[in-house]
């Protein structure tokens, strides 16, 4: 019944979905297997893409040829630019989507992409064969061979739901949960473990009244995610999203429910994620706080649906309804369906190498909630990784591996790697040591031409990147020699409360001078406007922001290159640490267990000390 496929992915959610696209379009055959057809790409939480560092994450997965960006600008409801009061590094694109038209438009570009075949059915089991995976075993009983096998199983993985009281399997409401892969894996000799997520309750808009709520209007300008199109959703045309609060009341409404909670009650025994705690848990951890921000997030065009973004609860459903009925703009809600928390299994992912293939077992990947994460954006980037290092694992030939300073991406995959995780991990922009040099305006430039080699980002996308590239330095090279007369910079300059000038200056000069935009600059002053009305804004975002910029990338360029050194120094395959007696014991446990493959990484293990790494760099120097 079913020929040979180069790669199968296991699993249709954001990781899925981009590990079938990015193999796909590098040559590979690919059969997606999922559960159930009709949830491909489901937004299983709220409506958005991007945000902080999760927007740069979505952006690199464009400019490396991955789907993300351009399906949540042809869904997008409402764009936000996140952190513009700040500088560049902090800026985040954020997207509120359509949640339907978000999924329909992943499988309709599924469906379009050469090589990409489906399959309804769960995946049980593993083909192994001294110690390569071969394929996988269905639910229906089908033997599928494979070169190498994607596992992108999200929430599914022996997955249970808890309401209050009322617990039952699932890998989202209203699906099944999947079962036999970790027991498997678990019998080949892998390590897991259990974490647990949550979503709040969804609510029908109409029974709403949005005028006791704080209104949040999208931004004047959209730039959207993708380097490759640009969003045809007009400002004025946005959906707005809402803000209100929860109150004292609302918090001891919330506390009746806390016996019957299954997280104080210790029926779920998973680690929810810190930094998006459930509305109990909030709570329990800031009784100091009399109330919690909540935003109201319509969930498409078409609906009334709505989700309460901030009130993440596994609480009994009729305390979640009586304690929403105490908010602002809340008292007639009706509920379309409960909050709920979802436990499930993943494999600590200090078990894979960079590649994200398994140290255990050759051509088996992991992707996404799998290995520890939390988010669409985390998982999409893994998925994508994951693609691309599969298809090469297929042809034998070597992963590509993002470093820190080269992407967001990087940065992830060597956390998980180097450190593990025993919570959900979620991307912050403070993780990222390199942050001015990967910001989501450049995402492009550093990425686009490495994805060009490797044969997935298409000749359309490089041709792009190197017209950008030519037009920011035209740019570049008459604001360095560009003259600006005090007469006709005067009347800009007092406007925005800035020192005349008293003699001709270069334009340059003068853009370095706090609160001045090139955009608008260039509006205010003839000279400018004649040599650079031809350019668009992201073409004179970008030559601004090289310039402004330049003391500080210079900078993180230079601790870069010294960095690298230590990067470069490979330790040997299979190194005896045993031998090295003078290391801490944990140093070498560590060591023995993640097998770094350069002294950089061994740097970065968690509970290593910098004395552990020169004992080790002084003995290869011997």
């Amino acid at each position: 019944m079913f020929n040979k496929y180069d790669v199968i992915v296991v699993g249709a959610g954001h990781a899925g979905c981009e590990a079938a696209a990015a193999a796909a379009n590098m040559g590979s055959k690919v059969l997606l297997v999922t559960m159930n057809m009709q949830t491909i790409a489901q937004m299983s939480c709220n409506p958005a893409m991007g945000g902080i560092a999760k927007g740069q994450i979505v952006r690199e997965v464009d400019a490396l040829g991955g789907y993300s960006g351009i399906v949540t600008d042809k869904s997008m409801i409402q764009f936000r630019m996140l952190n513009r009061s700040k500088g560049p590094a902090m800026w985040s694109p954020r997207v509120q989507s359509d949640r339907m038209l978000f999924a329909n438009t992943w499988r309709e570009m599924l469906e379009a992409t050469p090589n990409v075949d489906f399959y309804q059915d769960m995946v049980k089991e593993l083909l192994v064969e001294e110690g390569t995976v071969k394929g996988v075993v269905t639910g229906l009983g089908h033997n599928i061979e494979a070169k190498a096998v994607v596992l992108t199983n999200g929430t599914f993985l022996n997955g249970v739901i808890h309401i209050g009281e009322k617990n039952f399997g699932g890998g989202r409401v209203g699906e099944k949960a999947a079962t036999g892969i970790t027991e498997q894996l678990v019998s080949l000799g892998f390590e897991s473990a259990r974490l647990k997520t949550g979503t709040p309750p969804r609510i029908d808009g109409r029974s709403l009244d949005y005028s006791k709520m704080e209104e949040q209007k999208g931004d004047e300008e959209i730039v959207g995610f993708s380097y490759l199109t640009k969003p045809t959703l007009k400002p004025e045309d946005q959906k707005s999203c809402w803000i209100t609060y929860t109150s004292d009341e609302v918090h001891d409404i919330l506390r009746t429910g806390f016996e019957s909670s299954p997280m104080y009650q210790g029926r779920i025994q998973g680690t929810g994620p810190r930094y998006c705690p459930s509305i109990e848990d909030k709570i329990n951890r800031f009784a100091e706080r009399d109330r919690h921000q909540l935003f109201v997030e319509p969930e498409g065009w078409n609906t009334v649906e709505i989700y309460v973004n901030g009130f993440s609860t596994s609480l009994p459903e009729d305390v979640q309804l009586k304690a929403l009925k105490k908010v602002p703009g809340f008292e007639n809600c009706k509920m379309f369906r409960p909050g709920y928390a979802i436990e499930y299994d993943f494999f600590p992912p200090t078990q894979l190498t960079h590649s994200l293939e398994t140290k255990r077992i050759k051509n088996l990947f992991f992707a996404g909630q799998i290995n520890g994460t939390t988010g669409y954006e985390e998982a999409a980037c893994q998925g994508l990784m994951a693609g691309i290092n599969a298809h090469q694992a297929s042809i034998q030939q070597e992963p590509l591996i993002l470093k820190r300073s080269e992407a967001y991406i990087g940065v992830l995959i060597d956390d998980l790697v180097n450190k593990g995780t025993d919570e959900p991990y979620r991307m912050f922009t403070s993780r990222a040591e390199f942050r001015t040099l990967l910001r989501q305006d450049n995402a492009d430039f550093r990425l686009t031409e490495m994805s060009y080699k490797l044969g997935l980002a298409s000749q359309e996308r490089m041709d792009r990147v190197i017209e950008k590239k030519t037009k920011v330095e035209e740019v570049k090279q008459f604001l360095a020699v560009g003259q600006v007369e005090p007469s006709e910079s005067k009347n800009y300059l007092l406007s925005i409360g800035s020192a005349i000038l008293t003699e001709r200056q270069k334009a340059g000069q003068l853009l370095l001078r706090p609160g001045i935009d090139l955009f608008e600059l260039k509006k205010a002053i003839p000279s400018l406007e004649d040599k650079l009305g031809g350019y668009d804004r992201e073409i004179l975002e970008q030559a601004e922001i090289q310039l402004k910029y330049k003391t500080y990338i210079d900078k993180e360029k230079e601790l870069v290159s010294k960095m690298s050194q230590l990067e470069n120094l490979a330790i040997p395959a299979n190194f005896n640490y045993e031998k090295l007696s003078s290391l801490s014991n944990e140093a070498r446990q560590k060591f023995i267990k993640i097998q770094p493959r350069t002294l950089g990484q061994a740097s970065r293990i968690s509970g290593v000390n910098p004395s552990d790494v020169q004992i080790l760099m002084l003995y290869m120097g011997r």
